[in-house]
């Protein structure tokens, strides 16, 4: 006897960062800023959107947004259609700035549909991660962030014979992400269509060995942060698009020694940072206090970003998206 549905669910996904440099397409990262939504059947047939925070005023509110189309397509796949349901969004993820804010929408439509098809379960411990990686890395059409926004950590992702695949790497406790965002915005439309279809075979084997060593760096060697971060694939092509992102980047890079790479498709510039590397220099050997690792990195950033760049340390979110019916 089937179970009977549950009435509403609650899902949290988080933003994430992908590429991380040189792993374009394929490396991603969970970061601890979250998107929350509020999914409920009703029985007239109607969808109606409420949006609260990053994109009220601006997305639809009816069946064409983003996390509505997704559990359409989840209860398509099904063979089921979709049925009348309110749907409240709390968004925190900011909009066209490359912290997967559409793969956390998408995400959350595949985990919620998939919740109200199976009749719900006691939050993660019964969602099948993989399966909902796979719905929603075909309606993204990429998988680099939606791998780290479903499973959360440092992500490896791909298409193999069988289907979109992932897996995922520890990351270093010394690793401590900052995103700089600024107010602009940019399409993941827009910045794809400026790479060319084909690049310098020796740009694609230095890119190829740039990303082999950033698994390596973000795993358990963080001082190698700065060099497994170099690109040749894909930042420089964006350049006409976000040109202060990658001035930003460079400087960072050059005069701080920081890995500053940009998040996603741009324009955030994401900092990775060796906590380790930073305590030594700037506190007594067994201080390691976080909080004053994170200030100094906030003011070193800004120093190159200037006001109109909002600075935010965030944690790595080690779990990924998560349910409760």
């Amino acid at each position: 006897m089937p179970q009977p549905r549950p009435a509403g669910v609650h899902v949290r996904t988080p933003a994430t960062s992908a590429n991380l440099g040189p792993g374009f397409d394929a490396l991603g990262l969970a970061l601890g800023l979250y998107d929350e939504a509020d999914v409920r059947i009703t029985g007239d047939g109607r969808v109606v959107v409420d949006i609260e925070g990053e994109g009220a005023g601006e997305v639809p509110l009816d069946a064409s947004h983003l996390v509505v189309r997704a559990m359409r397509a989840t209860f398509e796949a099904a063979g089921e259609p979709l049925p009348g349901l309110h749907l409240r969004c709390t968004n925190r993820i900011p909009h066209g700035r490359g912290l997967g804010s559409s793969a956390a929408a998408i995400v959350t439509g595949v985990i919620a549909a998939t919740a109200l098809l199976s009749g719900g379960g006691p939050a993660a411990g019964r969602l099948d991660r993989d399966r909902v990686f796979r719905l929603a890395a075909d309606i993204e059409g990429h998988p680099d962030n939606v791998a780290p926004c479903v499973y959360g950590g440092f992500t490896v992702a791909w298409r193999g014979a069988g289907g979109w695949r992932a897996t995922g790497v520890a990351p270093s406790p010394r690793l401590r992400p900052v995103v700089c965002i600024p107010r602009e915005r940019l399409s993941t439309e827009q910045a794809r269509g400026l790479l060319p279809p084909t690049v310098p075979h020796a740009d694609a084997a230095f890119t190829a060995g740039r990303a082999a060593l950033l698994v390596a760096a973000v795993s358990g060697h963080p001082e190698l942060l700065l060099e497994a971060t170099e690109d040749r694939l894909h930042e420089d092509y964006r350049r006409p698009a976000m040109p202060e992102s990658l001035r930003i980047a460079r400087e960072l890079r050059e005069h701080e020694g920081l890995a500053a790479v940009v998040s996603g498709a741009g324009p955030t510039v994401l900092v990775l940072a060796d906590a380790g590397a930073r305590g030594r220099a700037q506190n007594p050997p067994d201080a390691g206090d976080d909080a004053q690792i994170s200030a100094d990195l906030v003011d070193s950033i800004r120093e190159r970003t200037g006001k109109d760049w909002h600075i935010r340390p965030l944690a790595i979110d080690p779990a990924g998206a998560w349910i409760e019916t």
